[in-house]
């Protein structure tokens, strides 16, 4: 189940000044060794050991690939992809690779079953104690009586 949290945007500059969002509430960021571990729970044949082997050669190799220009795609979960983010130039002679290249991102953008309609779908949400809280603390409070 996922879990949201509330927040107020607070960015004055923002179009949402004011109001009020939700977010994912994140629990714990799990590792290759603990996806393995989760993995070899779900009574696969091979060790966690093995399976954290391929999870760690997948990552180095998509990695590579990327970097070499190519969009590898994990069916049912995401394409992956490099871009770039760029500053700017006035003409095609004054943009430089060495200057006006901030930055190499890897993408990710889902596909199949992980694509935003289907998530929505068999998604389960609830708001977070904190966020609970927070919308109970907002509650009109009833008179006390005399």
């Amino acid at each position: 189940m996922l879990e949201i949290d509330l927040y107020k945007n607070n960015n004055t500059a923002s179009r949402g000044y004011g109001k009020i969002y939700a977010r994912v509430d994140g629990k714990e960021t799990l590792d290759l060794s603990k996806l393995a571990e989760h993995m070899h729970a779900h009574n696969t044949p091979y060790s966690m050991g093995i399976i954290k082997g391929v999870l760690t050669d997948m990552v180095a190799c998509i990695r590579e690939l990327c970097l070499d220009g190519n969009k590898v795609k994990i069916d049912d979960l995401a394409i992956f992809s490099c871009q770039v983010k760029s500053t700017g130039a006035n003409s095609y002679l004054k943009f430089d690779i060495s200057t006006n290249i901030e930055a190499i991102r890897l993408g990710a953008y889902a596909t199949g079953e992980f694509r935003r309609s289907e998530l929505l779908k068999d998604g389960t949400i609830a708001y977070s104690k904190l966020a609970q809280s927070k919308r109970d603390a907002e509650r009109p409070q009833p008179e006390p009586e005399p």
